[in-house]
């Protein structure tokens, strides 16, 4: 039987009605929200939409960091049977007036005044939106026409409440599990974004299976900072909301490491970057450590790494390793989790692929890192590794209720219950993304491996055709150079090339402390490009970082740049993918240059 997240909410509030459900900081300390107490906030809120004259069907948008009112907006808007349309708070103006054009909201919420002008700037002139919430309160000055204050329309909802009860009853009754719950619109890596239709039944199979392939119980608490626009922390909220649990919400992506310390979640939903860069941060505080201190972590390394390999190949581990695996345990894998909390055991990683490095390096510190796959119109989870079935390199195995299967040309199709309704007001790209059987096309390529785990190679239309004709498929190459602490982010270049390239933004951070290591005379930032020894560390680790890949595949020469891509410049997606048609045309010249003067291929 399908349900709404309706019927969700209202089993977990019956269940747990005095469990914590919701911590968010205010005034430095952290505050406290029952699942009883957020159930009286929605209600009261719905009833406030009804006052305002929402009807169900109706398009209501959001805009605002992860926090309490963000989740009791949403649930309000279920209530009602109205449409939640989330909007990446990255967005300029005019991006996010194109999305209002397209899905026309009646009402739109947002939480500061940075983002109430950006979005007044993006309805200039849209007579269809009524009005706008903000979530806090002005710091001086009064409210603009047509904007009002959310926690106002919470109370005129409460004092209304007596009047509104029935037509709340009989509006949540009214939801269907078919119904569309969300339209999200994609990331938009190489064109105008789409808003993907997810219903209350895609949203609800995937929570299911995703809470089942985890465990996650009400006694579990998670720490959400990714942003709850994207269907990947979306859908980990719900997970997390379904079983009772407690869900923390990080002041900012910046305090994620201080917020870490002070919740001491069990589980956070991450992109790999923040596992890349929290790798990182460990491996320099070990290299600037005493000589003894780091030679105790490389050992523990070691017996760790034979430890999980031996897992992972199916064989006994040994008295002996066993022994050395337990002291490594007390003596520094305890301390390393703890400066992530000390009870951190698992983790889920999408959006992009892990590095099999950076996941051995984590499982090596007694934390699973479940890579999973899935895409906005997927709702999104297709398939994901699995607490004590891990295949690094893998996304796991399809979920319960999925179906895969590759194409002819390597192209891996999904068909289940997840699977989106189709786009908002564009029925030829429904039929371009779903075909008649029900696949949907996800444009990504892979292939199983012998035990049925799936391996994502890349996106179907970024291969890299080279003029002697070789395919290159960049991702994997990008992600094995973006594991080095020197390199922050990486393009790989070659389409109609004669030899692969790449564009590499150096980690400035790494580079300033191997200056100081090194000695280097006159290095500077603004140098960053030209100076000798930069490029020297960057190619050293650029063939150290390549060496298994084929001798096709090698980045034979580099373009360095001196800041990073950006969403300013259009050049990533909100959930930090690139915009590789952005990046070519803004580095043109540069890539021209490189190919013209064929450098010989990269050298230490």
């Amino acid at each position: 039987m399908s349900f709404t997240l309706n019927h969700v909410f209202e089993q977990v509030v019956s269940r747990h009605p005095s469990a914590v459900g919701f911590r968010h900081k205010a005034s430095g300390e952290w505050r406290a929200i029952r699942y009883d107490e957020m159930h009286e906030r929605v209600v009261a809120l719905a009833a406030g939409f009804l006052e305002l004259g929402i009807e169900k069907g109706d398009r209501i948008a959001q805009m605002s960091e992860n926090r309490p009112e963000w989740i009791q907006t949403d649930l309000a808007i279920h209530r009602v049977g109205a449409i939640h349309v989330p909007v990446y708070q990255t967005l300029t103006a005019p991006q996010i007036r194109e999305i209002l054009l397209d899905c026309q909201p009646r009402l739109i919420v947002v939480s500061g005044e940075s983002f109430l002008r950006r979005m007044l700037e993006a309805i200039e002139g849209l007579d269809f939106v009524q009005q706008v919430l903000m979530l806090d309160p002005l710091v001086s000055g009064e409210l603009p026409a047509r904007v009002a204050q959310h926690g106002q329309l919470v109370e005129r909802g409460r004092a209304a409440l007596e009047g509104h009860r029935q037509t709340l009853e009989s509006r949540m009754a009214s939801v269907a599990p078919d119904d569309v719950a969300s339209i999200i619109y994609t990331s938009g890596t190489t064109g105008k974004p789409k808003g993907a239709m997810l219903t209350h039944a895609n949203f609800a199979s995937n929570v299911k299976a995703a809470r089942e392939l985890i465990g996650i119980t009400h006694e579990h608490s998670c720490l959400s900072f990714l942003p709850l626009s994207h269907v990947f922390e979306r859908t980990a909220h719900y997970v997390f909301l379904s079983a009772g649990a407690t869900i923390h919400y990080a002041e900012s992506i910046e305090a994620v490491p201080a917020n870490l310390l002070e919740v001491r979640p069990i589980f956070i939903a991450s992109v790999p970057r923040v596992f890349e860069k929290l790798r990182t941060r460990i491996l320099t505080a070990v290299g600037e450590a005493p000589f003894l201190r780091r030679a105790l972590f490389e050992w523990a390394m070691r017996v760790g790494g034979e430890v999980v390999d031996r897992r992972m190949a199916g064989q006994s581990i040994g008295p002996l390793l066993a022994t050395e695996y337990q002291i490594a345990e007390q003596l520094v894998f305890s301390k390393v989790r703890e400066r992530v909390g000390g009870r951190l055991r698992f983790a889920i990683a999408g959006g992009a692929p892990l590095s099999a490095e950076v996941g051995k390096f984590f499982l090596i510190l007694g934390i699973d890192v479940l890579e999973g796959y899935g895409l906005t119109e997927t709702s999104p989870v297709i398939a994901c590794n699995r607490p004590g079935m891990i295949r690094l390199g893998t996304v796991g195995k399809p979920i319960d209720g999925v179906e895969v299967r590759i194409a002819d040309d390597g192209e891996i199709l999904a068909r289940g219950p997840n699977i989106m309704k189709g786009y908002f007001g564009n029925e030829e790209a429904t039929r371009q993304a779903i075909d008649p059987e029900g696949w949907f096309h996800t444009g990504d390529i892979g292939a199983f491996d012998a035990d049925g785990f799936l391996r994502i190679t890349d996106r179907k239309k970024e291969i890299l055709v080279m003029s002697n004709g070789k395919n290159v498929a960049p991702a994997p190459i990008e992600n094995a150079l973006v594991v080095s602490p020197l390199i922050e982010q990486a393009m790989v270049v070659g389409d109609n090339r004669n030899f692969i390239s790449a564009l590499v933004v150096p980690s400035f951070d790494a580079l300033e402390r191997l200056a100081r290591e090194r000695g280097w005379k006159d290095y500077s930032r603004d140098r960053v490009t030209s100076y000798p020894a930069v490029r020297e560390a960057l190619a050293a680790e650029i063939q150290s970082r390549l060496r298994d890949f084929a001798r096709f595949e090698q980045v034979k020469d580099f373009v360095v740049l001196d800041r990073e891509f950006s969403l300013e410049e259009d050049e990533i997606t909100p959930s930090l993918k690139l915009k590789r048609r952005n990046i070519l045309r803004h580095n043109a010249e540069a890539i021209e240059q490189l190919y013209a003067a064929g450098r010989a291929p990269v050298e230490a």
